[in-house]
């Protein structure tokens, strides 16, 4: 609003996607120092308050982590739902539109690499008699634009599905419309451009579709939003689709990926007879990401009872809850019991969470040892993962090691340096410290930004260190500094003042002084990057100044931080 740079988490979502810098909320471009209108307007049938019952996935394999998130991919198990190719009469504009998000090739913006996974089923003009006729319009206005329809370089992009999307008069789109139109914007990476025409489909009272819903849910769980969530969870009751096993599993995907697991399991047990495999994994990989071993075996036991057969994503959720919460003889009890007993061969990102729960319990030479005999090639993922290792365990020497086979891998790798600077400093060598910092800019290797939003009565406000543009910006800074003196008061020791305005306090001050969530319940915070040991500290000590949970979703996992005490047990 966070692959997340470390440890694998491949059940997990996707590292979220952060909203863009100059927007309070992902769903504008207007400056952070504006507060913007709720995303959907509210209704009036019943509240998100009543009815929810909220790398990044994040997964190993991203630059945060070992595979797509979780917080980071699955669950790649949660397609959203696509219609089935009705004939329809749709315009020449509308059906480039849908083609271009079909596509095969279509890009995310967040991303250099194609989306190779289908997304809408492209349009085709057929007769009149069409369910979906049009009435009819001016020819010239449904046109596309001669760029999106002649350039093939435009011809695979979202932004050009977009803009052909807009071309079409209002009054002439219809459910399929939208609802493609929304599916493939998520589908693509483009969560906040799929909620905004969400929202103007219900603005403009035409009819949801489990598609349009479920394609609104995903954007929800890619950028982590609770308060969105839940709002989509309104509507879908309101118009009698929240029974609906795809809109279902969307829903327990989002409230997953938003942190809310309580929710997503309360919408798992309503589905009844009709969950499936897919809905299994989904609610496996929520659980996964707290780190619960207990809940996630469980869930596995009963599944197994009810006749479902596991498959990869099924053991990628289980050795994933393994892997956050350093069940290292576990996950090796898993791996192997998955290939022995189910047949069912381990991927990379399976071998990844081995070495991640290896490498939280401090068995490096072991974890090592998994990455160099597995019988796939390691990846970036997993050097990072064991590098992240050295630096929790201060290993200086292994530490030099599997930062250079990481940078064999990618030499633009900004999390090589950084991490290797950090466990020069935790082992006190200040020069070497010196020398990867110099190393880095050498190298034109630019390290990535943090940022860390909040989000606020259903607007999402965008922080960066030492922030100097929000609109309360004295405010947030007071409470900041009143905070710090509070926590300072039960043993806190700040060891560098340029630590004070690090985003994720930044964030965590504006949510007290604007009552992000009522006295006593949950505040929750998203960031992009690893939250810093200096800032976990501090949030521990804050969670007893304000007697409040707080949630921090970093690109590695989720932190539930209540009374001074963490789920991640310090290792992370």
């Amino acid at each position: 609003m966070l692959a997340m740079a470390g440890w694998p988490h491949s059940s997990g979502p996707r590292p979220p996607r952060w909203p863009k810098r100059a927007a309070t909320r992902p769903f504008s471009t207007r400056s952070s120092s504006r507060p913007h209108r709720p995303l959907a307007p509210p209704t009036t049938s019943s509240s998100p308050a009543t009815i929810h019952p909220s790398r990044c996935t994040s997964s190993p394999a991203s630059r945060s982590t070992s595979a797509p998130l979780p917080p980071h991919s699955p669950p790649r198990s949660l397609p959203s739902p696509l219609p089935p190719r009705p004939p329809c009469s749709r315009s020449s504009a509308a059906s480039s539109a849908c083609r271009l998000l079909s596509s095969p090739t279509a890009r995310s913006p967040h991303s250099s690499a194609p989306c190779r996974r289908p997304l809408h089923p492209t349009c085709t003009p057929s007769p009149s008699s069409s369910p979906y006729r049009r009435p009819p319009t001016p020819p010239l206005a449904l046109l596309p634009s001669p760029a999106s329809a002649r350039s093939p370089a435009s011809a695979r992009s979202p932004a050009s599905a977009r803009h052909l999307f807009d071309e079409i008069p209002v009054a002439n789109r219809d459910p399929v419309c939208y609802s493609s139109t929304i599916v493939g914007l998520a589908q693509n990476g483009w969560y906040e451009e799929s909620l905004s025409v969400f929202a103007g489909m219900r603005v403009n009272a035409v009819d949801s579709t489990m598609y349009a819903l479920s394609g609104a849910l995903r954007a929800a769980a890619g950028l982590a939003v609770l308060e969105q969530t839940c709002g989509i969870h309104a509507h879908a009751v309101v118009v009698g689709l929240d029974g609906n096993v795809c809109v279902g599993t969307a829903l327990v995907d989002a409230y997953g990926k938003a942190g809310g697991v309580d929710d997503a399991a309360r919408v798992f047990k309503g589905l009844g007879a009709d969950r499936n495999l897919i809905t299994w994994n989904t609610v496996l990989s929520a659980h996964a990401q707290q780190g619960d071993v207990q809940a996630v075996i469980g869930l596995f036991n009963q599944m197994m009872e009810l006749g479902f057969a596991p498959d990869g994503l099924t053991f990628l959720a289980v050795l994933t809850a393994c892997s956050n919460a350093g069940a290292a003889t576990e996950a090796e009890f898993w791996l192997e019991t998955m290939q022995s007993k189910y047949s069912v061969k381990p991927g990379l990102e399976h071998y990844t969470c081995v070495v991640g729960a290896m490498a939280r319990m401090g068995r490096l030479e072991d974890a090592e040892s998994v990455a160099c005999t597995m019988p796939c090639k390691p990846d970036a993922a997993v050097w990072r993962t064991l590098l992240m290792g050295c630096v929790v365990h201060r290993k200086v020497d292994l530490a030099e090691s599997m930062g250079q086979r990481l940078l064999e891998i990618n030499p633009k790798d900004d999390s090589a340096y950084v991490l290797l600077a950090n466990v020069y400093s935790a082992a006190g060598k200040k020069n070497e410290e010196a020398e990867a910092w110099t190393a880095m800019r050498d190298h034109g290797v630019r390290k990535e930004g943090g940022r860390s939003w909040i989000e606020v009565r259903g607007l999402v406000h965008v922080f960066v260190a030492n922030e100097r543009r929000h609109e309360q910006l004295l405010e947030i800074y007071d409470k900041l500094t009143e905070l710090i003196l509070e926590v300072e008061k039960l043993g806190y020791k700040e060891t560098d003042e340029g630590f004070g305005h690090h985003s994720e306090r930044l964030a965590l001050a504006y949510g007290l002084i604007s009552g992000a969530a009522p006295s006593g319940k949950v505040l929750r915070i998203v960031k992009n990057l690893r939250i810093c040991a200096h800032c976990h500290e501090f949030f521990k000590y804050a969670s007893m100044v304000i007697d409040r949970v707080i949630v921090v979703r970093d690109v590695n996992r989720y932190h539930t931080i209540k009374k001074g005490d963490c789920s991640c047990r310090d290792c992370w």
